[in-house]
């Protein structure tokens, strides 16, 4: 059995010997978070941001960890970018009302400790190539619209790469990304361009 869920050990001596400033800029989420600073290390090496990606997450993890890797760091903004793995059922089915709910409560936790908050839309995906038989296109859609439906109700900024990446099929255009889940350091390039506007 996994006594470490959420990965809590993964940054733990990484964020310890980070020097805390309200200037910093943290990044959160799974796969998609963790390897941008593998496939574009200048955009973090250049800036003020700390990645604190985990591959394979789902939100429940995230938020599990969001008090060390986001909160303790004494970030100026987090932007979270999270939901595929849990649409993936990496940690069992969920429902879009529960993604929601801990996405949700990340935001809470930002703001309540005067973080501000960017919320970016889950990348398009129209098949997951480690379990098949899922369809997940349409819950896709559905979480990014109440994604930005609540950043528009509460006055976050929000991100939209899926209608920047998508093909006419509802999934990943091949040009940003071969596996049609990740982006390569083109699809980077221009979640990139478009999350600097909020930056």
């Amino acid at each position: 059995m996994n006594k470490d869920w959420a990965n809590l050990t993964k940054y733990a001596s990484e964020n310890k010997s980070l020097k805390a400033t309200n200037k910093s800029v943290v990044f959160m989420g799974d796969s998609i978070t963790e390897f941008w600073k593998v496939n574009d290390a200048v955009f973090f090496t250049e800036n003020p941001y700390i990645n604190r990606g985990i591959s394979g997450q789902t939100t429940s993890q995230i938020l599990l960890r969001f008090r060390q890797d986001v909160i303790n760091l004494k970030a100026e903004t987090v932007v979270i970018l999270a939901g595929i793995n849990d649409i993936a059922e990496n940690t069992g089915p969920i429902t879009i009302d529960q993604i929601m709910k801990n996405i949700i409560a990340m935001v809470e936790l930002a703001m309540v400790n005067k973080i501000k908050v960017i919320l970016c839309s889950v990348l398009p995906a129209n098949n997951f190539y480690w379990n098949p038989k899922l369809k997940p296109a349409d819950k896709v859609i559905e979480l990014n619209l109440r994604l930005k439906n609540f950043a528009k109700t509460n006055k976050i900024s929000y991100v939209d790469y899926y209608n920047a990446m998508v093909d006419n099929e509802k999934g990943l255009l091949k040009k940003y990304g071969e596996d049609g889940v990740h982006p390569n350091l083109e699809g980077y390039k221009v979640m990139a361009a478009l999350l600097l506007k909020n930056l």
